[in-house]
């Protein structure tokens, strides 16, 4: 009553169905992540301040900081070194303008959030909120964008 066609019709059939629970399955590869490393990552920090962490600074605290772990790249007084200058740069009138804090960066919190993230070079993410936060208050002022004994915090920088 078989014939070959309907045969390897069938065989088709349950080969395909059989493979289809195995693929169901996965690679059973990796394992759940614990929403304690997931917080350790989602550092986030929107223009708007969403996401800023706890902690303050003054520009005071932040000369210190940026004479120890900044100045060898940036130079002295934020004025360039081997790397970008972040103080001074007149309007943006070319392409060859150079960019710095005062010209180009538009929002306070994405300064916050660059330094957090990838400062210093050689050593990034290694900085305490206290020291972004000092940090972020020393190059502001040095730009005159805030005063200099002005307090930086999360509720200042948003």
């Amino acid at each position: 009553m078989f014939t070959p066609k309907l045969l390897s019709s069938a065989v088709v059939l349950a080969l395909a169905l059989g493979s289809s629970a195995a693929f169901g399955e996965g690679p059973n590869l990796g394992k759940p992540i614990d929403p304690a490393e997931i917080a350790a990552w989602d550092i986030s920090i929107s223009p708007d301040g969403t996401g800023l962490p706890a902690g303050s600074g003054t520009s005071a605290q932040g000369a210190r900081i940026y004479a120890q772990k900044c100045a060898m790249c940036h130079g002295e007084n934020g004025k360039g070194g081997s790397n970008a200058a972040v103080v001074g740069g007149g309007p943006l009138t070319s392409i060859e303008t150079v960019k710095t804090i005062a010209n180009f960066w538009p929002y306070a919190t994405t300064v916050f959030d660059f330094i957090r993230r990838a400062m210093p070079w050689q050593q990034p993410r290694t900085l305490t909120n206290d020291e972004v936060y000092a940090l972020t208050a020393y190059i502001l002022a040095l730009n005159k964008l805030i005063g200099e004994n002005d307090p930086m915090s999360a509720e200042t920088l948003a």
